[in-house]
């Protein structure tokens, strides 16, 4: 039991942080977050007989996300208010911006202020476009290990993809005018 406990730290543990980051992007909100991944790395572990080995983030992105599902479903039978689908846009959670302001300072401020609006338009985005697009754009997964993490076929990430970039898109635009930043376009 010992070295399964060891075995599983080993190969779970350095993913924890990017599981809580997927976790706020799903909840927006810390709190919810925390209980996910809670919840998330438990079932991992009662689960972690079944891990064949190969890249541990996919699998345990798999689980925090059907986690988060799980307690959407329960708390929409509960009548509480649903996690994700009622908060407000600027209770997104802050992330690696995806527009590179160069090293000036006057560039640097119009990073952070572009990266604080990006995130804040994706957290409103629905959750089906929003998981695959910081699968992709922020935790840099493949494809493969999207849909791994999603359970859907490739074709699916990519049609998510695509159409979560352009509702992006639509509303940095309608927002902020001009052209979209580059990671949009």
């Amino acid at each position: 039991m010992e070295e399964r406990r060891r075995r599983f730290e080993a190969t779970m543990l350095p993913h924890l942080d990017a599981a809580s980051a997927l976790a706020r992007w799903l909840t927006r909100n810390d709190a919810d977050a925390d209980d996910v991944v809670q919840d998330a790395f438990l079932r991992a572990y009662r689960s972690f007989d079944g891990f064949r080995g190969g890249d541990a983030r996919p699998w345990l992105f798999a689980i925090v996300r059907n986690c988060f599902r799980t307690r959407l479903a329960r708390g929409r039978q509960a009548g509480e208010v649903p996690l994700a689908e009622e908060r407000a846009d600027d209770e997104a959670p802050t992330a690696p911006p995806l527009i590179d302001g160069g090293d000036n300072p006057e560039a640097a401020l119009l990073k952070t202020d572009a990266a604080r609006s990006l995130a804040g338009l994706l957290a409103g985005l629905p959750v089906e476009f929003r998981e695959v697009l910081v699968l992709r754009e922020y935790e840099d997964l493949a494809y493969r290990d999207i849909a791994i993490a999603i359970d859907a076929p490739i074709g699916t990430v990519m049609s998510r993809l695509a159409r979560g970039r352009a509702l992006l898109r639509e509303r940095w635009l309608a927002l902020h005018g001009g052209k979209a930043p580059d990671g949009l376009r």
